[in-house]
């Protein structure tokens, strides 16, 4: 692990919205119904079991679990590779009964437009595809970040063509693919009608270089028996700044304006959020946090839940968003910049207005005094002996049964 010298623009935590999601209370829950996977993606930590698939009556028992234990608006289901699991149409249709939004999170290759439409029947909400450069596919070695905006579009418009179905990309960012990351926001852009959120999740792994002896319960354990633990060549501390700086590059004017702090620092950004409105290859600004607040609150209020993934039909509305100027200085300016454009070529009032989010995920960071610095109000947690944990570090409790433990060394 390199040390990290530039981390980034200066953001005042104090000016974004804190998320307002908790333990019980929270938009999203995490879902895993198969360890199977038919990728072996570079950084997953994940044991990839051939045929590990859950029975419907324990995935159904999670289902009630989350039901009972967190409020959740939407139910992230992953893996392994969910669209493996033979009853995945089930477990939509499981979690839309339960008044829940399905949303599956999958690498894509082995969505049809036939099972598409059937999971679609069962009242999937939307989509989470995992495309980066690490993972090997088939088809696509050895392309980098860009030249996988191919595969990208294909997929966003499997899903704009079935309609009403959100669309998400997520892609795990390491040191040698961040400078992508710039491109790939504005590719997000470009196609804000099609695509409603774009994730970066910074790569982490237990590397040589952290001060720290290992400890599961009261014994020791080598840092080399860990699921994510790696030889330190390349940066395992990349910050959340830090991707918002390369954006700025090319994007001057990206903002976040919503952020989860980490369980140990008030002013460390785990989930940092931005979200934009605009048309197809125009991105007209940047919503503030009184936006977001009002959007989390509001639909809190209608519908006792925090937001998840907004279908396209809310994502769509973005003129009608524009009314928020009247509390939020960002879709205020948004506002202007939009009728501005509208004055210099007046067909831009018949194209319609989006809303896309972009997302950066800073999972856990080690902390001088050994502290684990995970994500405070985690929408990621998943079920292990009928208890919500942390789903990133569910390996811990399958290979020694409880967390693993960081402790200063003569080193640190």
């Amino acid at each position: 692990m390199k040390p990290s010298g530039y981390q980034g623009p200066e953001i005042d935590h104090r000016a974004l919205y804190r998320l307002p999601w908790s333990l019980p209370d929270n938009a999203i829950s995490w879902l895993e119904p198969t360890s199977a996977c038919n990728l072996a993606c570079d950084g997953c930590y994940r044991e990839n079991v051939p045929g590990g698939h859950k029975s419907m009556e324990a995935v159904r028992e999670e289902i009630r679990l989350f039901k009972r234990m967190r409020n959740s608006d939407g139910i992230s289901i992953a893996g392994g590779d969910p669209l493996m699991h033979p009853d995945i149409v089930e477990i939509v249709r499981f979690i839309a009964e339960n008044g829940m939004k399905p949303i599956v999170n999958t690498n894509g290759a082995t969505l049809t437009k036939e099972m598409l439409r059937d999971l679609k029947r069962a009242g999937v909400v939307g989509f989470t595809f995992h495309v980066d450069s690490k993972q090997g596919r088939p088809g696509w070695k050895n392309k980098n970040e860009l030249e996988l905006n191919e595969l990208r579009l294909r997929m966003a418009e499997m899903l704009a063509e079935a309609g009403g179905i959100s669309c998400s990309f997520n892609a795990t960012v390491y040191d040698d693919t961040l400078q992508y990351v710039p491109a790939l926001s504005e590719w997000a852009a470009e196609h804000i009608d099609i695509v409603q959120v774009m994730v970066f999740i910074l790569f982490r792994a237990a590397v040589p270089q952290l001060p720290f002896d290992w400890y599961a319960g009261g014994t020791k354990i080598p840092r080399e028996t860990l699921p994510y633990s790696e030889d330190g060549a390349r940066r395992a501390d990349l910050k959340s700044p830090e991707v918002v700086a390369r954006i700025r590059e090319r994007e001057p004017g990206f903002s976040p304006s919503a952020f989860l702090n980490g369980t140990e620092t008030a002013d460390s950004f785990k989930w940092l959020l931005s979200g934009r409105i605009g048309s197809p290859g125009s991105v007209y600004g940047y919503v503030g946090s009184r936006f977001m607040e009002a959007m989390q609150v509001g639909n809190h209020l209608l519908t006792g839940k925090y937001l998840a993934y907004a279908r396209p039909q809310l994502t769509g509305m973005g003129r009608t968003m524009l009314l928020l100027s009247v509390i939020d200085s960002g879709v205020r300016k948004t506002a202007g910049r939009f009728f501005r454009a509208v004055l210099t070529n007046p067909l831009r009032l018949f194209k319609r207005l989006h809303y896309q989010s972009v997302t950066i995920i800073q999972p856990v960071d080690f902390l001088p005094n050994g502290n684990q610095n995970m994500c405070d109000g985690c929408p990621d947690m998943t079920v292990w002996d009928g208890q919500l944990v942390w789903s990133c570090r569910l390996e811990e409790l399958k290979a020694f049964g409880t967390w693993v433990r960081t402790v200063p060394n003569e080193k640190g």
